[in-house]
């Protein structure tokens, strides 16, 4: 059985939200959402730890976590920096940039310390115990024999993932007979609607939604052949933001579905019940702040996480 790594992003900071949300305190001790993620990581048997973040928010990130979890999570923890000038030769940062490159430059900082599989979240998410084990025991045990790279995610139900403060962005995904992920659609301003959902595609077309819909909520087991092709994609990318090179984003998830489709890579999509909870809007933390409350009553977590 492999060793195992969980890997969180934390260097965005959601505008929408009104803060620096992955450092906000949502559990009874003052944990925030990442403590849990960790938590859950690690009892599911994950056994190293990498977080990328920014370094602006190093000693703010020490003082309210990163401490606690040396000192009390049992396994490594490394810190990775997303920052917006380490680009590939030849690039430079674009007069008047002002924010990191997106989710797949910030998976590259993390490589020096990645050389197993691999398991990606976002900081600020809370995807419960369940999916942590499943993709543990899919990344403990994953064929890399061949020259293809087989990836893995947690496929969420869409009701499972809404927002009852605002509409929200997601990923639907296509899967085909064999639960293998066949594509992912953004869809945008997504809402409920009756017994249903209404979104609308990157193009303006508006679209019903299944609220049973499989969604992808950036929880995806990886291997170390992703790191070739996001360096390989980042360089392409760069070549190719002239007309947006203030706002431009480079997503890990674009690379991973050009290697699908070129068959470089398959994704076993694992549907999970979990409900996933998020702050979206400062809106949704009391709702967050509740089901945390609710799981530690039914004893899922202790009043003192960590002990």
């Amino acid at each position: 059985m492999k060793n195992t790594t969980l890997v969180v992003m934390a260097a965005g900071m959601g505008s929408r939200y009104g803060g620096i949300k992955q450092l906000d305190a949502f559990g009874p001790e003052g944990e925030v959402i990442m403590d849990y993620s960790v938590f859950d990581a690690i009892k599911a048997g994950f056994n190293k730890v990498v977080i990328i973040i920014r370094k602006d928010i190093k000693d703010d990130f020490m003082k309210i976590i990163g401490n606690r979890l040396e000192e009390k999570a049992g396994v490594p923890v490394h810190y990775v920096y997303q920052e917006m000038d380490n680009l590939p030769s030849g690039f430079k940062v674009p007069e008047g940039r002002t924010k990191p490159w997106g989710t797949g430059q910030a998976l590259l900082a993390a490589k020096e310390f990645v050389h197993e599989p691999f398991l990606a979240i976002n900081a600020d998410d809370f995807y419960g115990s369940e999916p942590y084990k499943i993709m543990h025991d899919f990344l403990a045990n994953i064929d890399e024999n061949d020259d293809k790279a087989h990836f893995g995610m947690a496929g969420y139900l869409l009701k499972n993932t809404l927002s009852d403060n605002g509409s929200v962005s997601r990923g639907i995904c296509s899967v085909d007979a064999n639960n293998y992920l066949v594509s992912i659609e953004e869809h945008l301003d997504i809402e409920k609607s009756g017994e249903a959902a209404v979104g609308f595609t990157a193009s303006g077309e508006k679209h019903d939604l299944s609220l049973e819909a499989i969604t992808s909520m950036n929880m995806m087991g990886l291997t170390p052949k992703v790191f070739d092709a996001l360096e390989n994609g980042f360089t392409d990318f760069l070549g190719n933001i002239s007309s947006n090179p203030l706002k431009a984003e480079f997503f890990h998830i674009k690379v991973i579905s050009d290697m699908i489709a070129e068959g470089k890579a398959d994704m076993k999509v694992f549907g999970t019940g979990a409900k996933w909870f998020g702050v979206t809007y400062q809106e949704d933390k009391p709702t967050v702040k509740a089901a945390i409350e609710k799981l530690t009553k039914e004893g899922i977590y202790s009043e003192k996480l960590w002990g």
